[in-house]
Formats: C-alpha cells, structure tokens, sequence
C-alpha cells in the first residue's frame, strides 16, 4: 500500500531489473538470504543476467547459510562467474561441496555476524527478500532474521527484492527503506519446506523424547521428520517455551494448541524466540503481525549464554553417528561433507549450562536401508566432532533412551548398545571388548529372546503413595543394580538370598541384567528423582518348564520397605506370569521373615512346608 509513496520519494532506488547487477564487480562477495527467505526472483535474474553478460564480472563469492531453491551459481556452467560458500551444506550443494565445485566454512552459526561486522568477509552485495514497506518506511527480514540481518548492515550495496508475500515478523527484523539500495517489487510465493511424513520409526523416537520433556520446560528443536514427530508427541504437555534457531510447523501447531504459551519462560517470556522459520504458507499466515513471535538475530538465539539464561532449557539435535564414548557428529559421514556444525552445538551447550537444562540427541539406530549402524566402535575416520562427550544427557533411537551424563566409559558403551539395532548389538560387544570400553567377560543374549520388552513398562502408586515405575532390567543397568545390591542392610541381604555372602560382583550381577526375556522376568520398582533413578526393589521369577510354573523372589531397598512396593511389585510380576500363562508360583522363604510372608499371603492361598528354618510355598493361581 505504501509501496508507491516510496516509490516517488526514492525514485532511485526503484531502476530497471536488467540494471540491478551493474554493481556488480569482479571478485565481489556477494550474500544470499537464507532458506525460505532465499530472493527467487533476484537469483534467477541474477542467473539470466550472467548468462546474457558472461564477462560481467568473474569469481563472485556467493555466501549463504542454507539454499531451498535453486543454486545456478554452483552451475559448471558458471564456474569462472561464482564460487559458491556456504555456512551449512543443504541437499541442492552437497554434490557440489564434495566435489571441489563450491566451498564450506565451519562455523558456529552464532559467530558468522561477526565475520561481516569485522569485515573477516566482507559483503560487497546482499540479495534479499522483505516485506512492503510500512506507513514509516519499514520492511521486515520476514522468514530470514538469522545472518541476514548483519549482511544487510554490513554490506556495501543491499539489493532488496519487496514481496507481499513475505510476512511481516516482530523483533529485530526491520530495515528501513532508506538503508536499501536498489528495490525490485516482485510477488511470489516464499519457498515452503515440507519434510517428509514421519513414519513408525520416526514416531517411535517421538514418543521416547517426550517422556523426557517436561512441563514448562523451553524447547529448542531442528528440522525434519524427526523432529516432526518428537512436536506431534508433546501435545499433552503443558506451558512449554520455546528459545530455537528454527520455528517450524510443528511448532505453530503446538502454539495453535496452547501446549506452548512461554509463560514460564525466564527469557524473553510470554514470547516464542527464533532466528529463522522454514514451514508452509498456513505458518507463514500465523506468524505474520503475531506479537507472540519475535524473530532475534542468530548472534543472539544461537549464543551459549542467552541459551543458558534460559531456565530448564531443553535442546533437542539429531546426529548421523555416534560412537560408543558419546562423541557424535552432525555434519560430516566420515570425509563426505553432509550438512554442518550449524547451531546444534551452540545449543547443546548452552543447555548444559541451564539451570536444570538437559540435551537430547536422536538417531536412528540403522543408515543404508538397515545395512550399517549409526551407533559405532568409533566415529569414522575424517568425521567432524559436532559434539563431544560431555555435551550429550540423552540419546534416542527407536530401541529407547540412553542416559549419558556423568556415566563413565562402560557405562556409555552398554547404554548405547542397548538401543542400537539388535542385529549390531553382538558386534558392537565384541568391539566393545577389543577397546577395553567394557567387561572382557560380558555376556549378551542375542535374537528375540534378548529384545527388551518396553510394552511391560507400567507405572504404578502404592497404598502409600508413592509413585513407582515398574520396568524389566536392561543389560545397561548393572551400575544401578549394584548400588541397590550394596545399599541393602545384611538382614535384607540375608533375606533375599538366604546366604551370608555380601559381595556382588560383575559376575554375579550378570545373572541379573543377562536376561533370556522367554524364560526369565526382572522387573524394577524404580522411583525417579528428576532425571536420577534409584532402585527401589527387585522381582523376579524363573520359569519351570516342566510345571510350566514359575519360582519368584523379590527384594525391596530398606528405605522404601512397609510402603506397599513389595506388595505392588508381586502383584505386577504375578499378572506378568499369568498372561505368559503360568499355572502358579514357588518360593523360598525364611521362616523368621515374617514381613515377606505377610506380602505373600495377602495375595495368594499359600500352601507351605517347613524345613530347616525355611518355608517352601507354592501359589496356584485362579481363573
């Protein structure tokens, strides 16, 4: 509307197409917008204007974070006009890259403003895409804040390409018309990213990370059908913020739904923060003149410290590999560039240093169709470290949740064999023995048999109130069950094993973790604290295949004994043993433990002989 007022006081800026480029000189740098916001219309131009005037200018530096449209600059044919750059490698220039065609900086993408204010690499040229001018003269960055922002203060020339289209996004993404050089008026829509549809692997990570988000937690989150699926899990939380590099569909949705209101922000609250937004025109709809939204510069989203201030910053990244010490990387399948450092590790770090912050990393546990297992020995030669090994809490694949921070190498290494794909599970074992990660000796049930069976997970609360989750053992939990062995007082050792041995040693402990799930259930009662768990009791029962009947035995941590955990426990395993189609329990007890035989006959028609001190019952179960 107010395009034509602009036009009669700046009739300079507004010249024929054909003589945008004229500013254009030999070995100029030259910045693109980023992704969406990326100028079609002034790129293909700027492709026909080469084309029509080869020798207009040659070796242009062409600079961008991420191309969506086309890229005719990483063209063979225009090999002697452009050498492309790019801050983060994207599908349409890794063929490029990787061929010597174009080049890649790495960089934490919180750093590359300062790269244009220092002039490290100065911008002769800046391409970009606004909105039309308000009443007062200014245009928004709309999709693209990000690095755009510092190009266009930096730049020599700023060729500005106005699109209705483009919506109109609150926070630091106004330019005035005045700081513009050349305008060209050009409606068409804004590129739109639309991953593929999560699938069942996808949604399975989904639903493993939406157990560790938590209520109020701030969310930042990447792209793809990941990430998709891991927002599509998270409508049933309440009063999420949002502090990420990107703002996605899955984020909108979650906004239109009232899961995300920021109102516990501690930063920027009652505000969703981004640098830059990738989505469809019905996202674009919803963040345009929204006073909820407010797009800040990459040098201040992707900062460790502005993350950090962020209470209960939750920053969730996928990885392509990671190896069995927690090392993972993001950008590089070993010396193939693939994407880039971007700002994963920016707010992985920075999430670390919240204030009850936490870090998740997904993956799938397989690449090539199944063929190769993304959790590995080691990281692949010529890889890039995007994350070391301090920056990662969690891991999920579609096998489950690893917990990583303050674990130390052994731990690491059988959390992350636990949810890698079960047909890698013995070699990464076996490998796992060679580097001295883990226990010469460790056992390891392979096949359906050794599958964990996640479906017997079940939370429960006692008679007393208190909250328990009953799970099976993994082979990942010796560490906690030897806590939970050691912290049990003599009697209650003596107790549970009648016998006065009091160590437990690895070996030992195998007999607990190793499990053949078709003969053998252990299940835990574990009580979390935040993101700690502690054990609070142990059941099990070992199928006699003869009487198709099963002996049980349990233990509870001395703590937590007389609040009904032992009660709740057995009555769990004994629903366990009747859908397995068990015809009734045996159990050795001692005769002076009399709270365990309370627990036993309070659920069951106990029949029971005494011998030596020791009662043997037997439970049929009814029905």
């Amino acid at each position: 509307m107010y395009l034509d007022q602009m036009k009669e006081a700046y009739p300079e800026k507004f010249v024929p197409e054909e003589k945008l480029f004229d500013v254009i000189h030999r070995g100029a740098h030259l910045f693109l917008g980023t992704g969406c916001g990326e100028p079609q219309r002034l790129v293909s131009s700027l492709a026909s204007y080469v084309d029509s005037h080869p020798k207009a200018f040659f070796d242009a530096e062409v600079f961008h974070v991420w191309t969506l449209g086309v890229a005719p600059y990483a063209e063979e044919k225009f090999k002697d006009n452009f050498r492309h750059n790019s801050f983060f490698v994207g599908d349409n220039t890794r063929d490029a890259v990787n061929e010597g065609l174009a080049d890649y900086t790495p960089i934490f993408l919180s750093q590359v403003p300062q790269l244009f204010y220092r002039k490290f690499i100065p911008v002769d040229v800046a391409l970009i895409q606004t909105s039309p001018p308000d009443r007062n003269g200014y245009m928004s960055l709309g999709v693209s804040v990000d690095i755009t922002k510092a190009a266009v203060e930096s730049a020599s020339t700023v060729i500005c390409q106005v699109n209705s289209r483009m919506p109109r996004v609150h926070g630091d993404s106004f330019i005035h018309i005045r700081d513009v050089d050349l305008i060209l008026p050009f409606d068409e829509p804004i590129l739109e990213y639309r991953p593929e549809v999560s699938g069942e692997l996808a949604s399975q990570i989904g639903k493993y990370v939406s157990r560790i988000v938590e209520d109020g937690d701030t969310i930042q989150i990447g792209y793809g059908s990941i990430p998709n699926a891991i927002l599509a899990n998270l409508t049933e939380k309440e009063h999420l913020g949002v502090h990420t590099e990107l703002l996605s569909d899955g984020i909108v949705d979650l906004m239109k739904r009232g899961v995300i209101d920021n109102t516990r922000k501690t930063l920027n609250r009652g505000k969703t923060v981004a640098t830059f937004c990738m989505g469809t025109v019905e996202t674009y709809e919803y963040i345009n003149d929204n006073p909820s939204i407010e797009f800040k510069t990459i040098d201040y989203t992707n900062n460790p410290l502005t993350i950090a201030a962020n209470a209960n910053m939750t920053a969730i990244n996928a990885s392509l590999q990671i190896d069995l010490t927690g090392q993972a990387t993001a950008e590089s399948i070993g010396t193939m560039f693939y994407s880039g450092i971007g700002g994963q590790a920016d707010f992985m770090r920075g999430a670390v240093l919240s204030p009850g912050g936490k870090t998740i990393l997904t993956l799938p546990s397989t690449a090539a169709d199944g063929e190769l297992s993304r959790i590995l020995p080691a990281i692949q030669e010529g890889a890039g470290v995007t994350l070391t090994r301090g920056d990662v809490h969690y891991v999920v694949t579609e096998y489950g949740i690893a917990y990583l921070h303050g674990k130390n190498v052994r731990e690491r290494a059988m959390g992350l064999i636990s949810i890698a794909h079960p047909k890698f599970r013995p070699w990464l074992i076996e490998e796992a023995k060679k580097l001295n990660y883990i226990y010469p000796d460790q056992a390891y049930i392979p096949g359906e048999a050794g599958l964990y069976p996640e479906e017997l997970e079940t939370v429960r609360v006692t008679e007393d109130g208190v909250e328990v989750l009953f799970r099976p053992v993994k082979i990942s939990d010796e560490p906690l069950l030897k806590d939970f062995f050691y912290s049990l007082s003599d009697k209650s050792l003596y107790r549970r094993f009648i016998s006065q041995r009091q160590d437990m040693p690895h070996e030992r402990l195998q007999e607990f973790v190793v499990i053949d799930y078709t003969k053998q259930t252990v299940i835990l009662a574990v009580v979390i604290d935040g993101e700690k768990e502690d054990i609070a009791g142990v059941g099990q029962y070992d199928v006699d295949e003869r009487s198709h009947t099963a002996e049980v035995a349990f233990v509870v941590r001395d703590e937590f004994q007389n609040k009904g955990i032992g009660t709740e426990l057995l009555a769990y395993l004994t629903n366990l043993a009747k859908r397995d189609g068990l015809l009734g329990f045996t159990a050795e007890v001692l005769a002076e433990n009399k709270p365990m035989m309370h627990v036993f006959e309070k659920l069951f028609d106990v029949k029971k002989s005494l011998d030596g001190g020791v009662f043997y019952l037997s439970m049929d179960f009814e029905g």
